[in-house]
């Protein structure tokens, strides 16, 4: 036999050899289910970044990782001299002001008001007493202006008098409650050096220590409930019009391979990240893992529909169009309808007792 001979008969054989192996499967009644996939981590409730009111320099850390804490708990102090100070300055200013400490210039314009309203009454009975002299024809015109002058002055000087301790009663009031404002804002102020948590909870993470600068805009520390916990989970947006609240969520975590735990999507965020093309949903756990912390990492599918029996084939056995490959190499137009990530639902075109071909790929 020629050299050519060979070589097609070896074509051959190799060409039979790929047809008789190609893969060959029967549908098959199962159930199957339609999910989303969506990426995460756990949180806890309550999560929250804690900030500073105030940019310093920690003086003390307050707290450890793990420890309780409750709403109003001093985390960290920073140094807090001229906050200190200042706080203690306004006090000594609102002393000052206060009503009881001006008790001695109130009083001298009372007495004033009352010299006054004495000297008023005299004059008074002065003025009657002129005129009743006046109307008997004793005395002279120039008497009886002298006495309604003198009258009229004093009742100006009792009336200018009051007004001036109504001003002095104002003025003192004033400064008395600008002072006490002024100490609950530097006390407020000087507050503020102090990091204290907004809630009860547990420590998770301190990201600050003793001696470092903090800012307004820097966290310091992350705490959030010690016994909840929920998952926070990325949508694409392709698949974000499938989800509703209510529906099933399975997941799996690295730090509990091998386990699938259920959860139920509880909350659907409306606005989509720009940056990522994703929508943030949360979701409760069914029955949580005897151990969790926060920033864990999972990854879920978010169960959108389901069918007890389906016939179904798996996905790499359907062709372009939505075609499959019988035995004999025949093409048939198919029906699908749910798909997972491995198989797709048949509802018209095969039985179970069709045999098809897997492409050669």
């Amino acid at each position: 036999m020629t050299r050519t001979a060979l070589w097609s008969s070896f074509v051959l054989l190799v060409l039979f050899s790929c047809k008789s192996k190609q893969e060959s499967i029967q549908p098959v009644e199962e159930k199957i289910t339609a999910s989303v996939y969506a990426s995460g981590i756990v949180k806890s409730n309550n999560q929250y970044q804690v900030f500073s009111s105030a940019n310093g320099i920690i003086a003390a850390v307050l707290v450890k990782e793990g420890d309780e804490v409750k709403k109003g708990d001093a985390l960290m102090r920073l140094t807090n001299t001229t906050a200190r100070l200042n706080a203690e300055n306004a006090t000594i200013a609102a002393d000052y002001a206060a009503v009881t400490a001006n008790t001695e210039k109130l009083h001298e314009l009372v007495l004033n008001v009352d010299l006054a309203k004495t000297k008023m009454d005299n004059d008074a009975l002065l003025l009657q007493r002129q005129r009743n002299l006046w109307d008997q024809q004793i005395g002279t015109r120039n008497e009886l202006d002298q006495r309604e002058l003198a009258y009229k002055s004093s009742t100006s000087a009792w009336e200018a008098a009051k007004l001036r301790l109504v001003d002095l009663q104002k003025q003192i009031s004033f400064q008395e409650k600008q002072s006490k404002k002024n100490v609950e804002i530097s006390t407020t102020i000087a507050g503020d050096y102090t990091i204290k948590s907004e809630a009860d909870g547990k420590v998770y993470s301190l990201l600050k220590e003793k001696g470092e600068m903090v800012n307004t805009q820097t966290p310091v520390a992350l705490i959030g409930d010690a016994s909840v916990f929920m998952l926070e989970l990325q949508v694409d947006e392709y698949d974000i019009t499938k989800i509703v609240i209510g529906q099933t969520v399975l997941l799996n975590m690295d730090s509990y391979k091998g386990q699938v735990f259920e959860a139920v999507v509880t909350k659907i965020n409306p606005s989509m990240n720009e940056r990522s093309k994703s929508f943030t949903i949360e979701a409760a756990f069914k029955q949580a893992p005897a151990a969790l912390y926060p920033n864990l990492t999972c990854e879920a599918n978010i169960v959108i529909n389901e069918k007890a029996k389906a016939i179904t084939i798996p996905r790499n056995y359907l062709l372009s169009g939505d075609y499959v490959l019988l035995e004999n190499n025949e093409k048939r137009k198919v029906v699908t309808g749910l798909k997972d990530y491995q198989k797709v639902e048949i509802i018209s075109g095969l039985t179970v007792n069709d045999h098809i071909l897997k492409p050669i790929q």
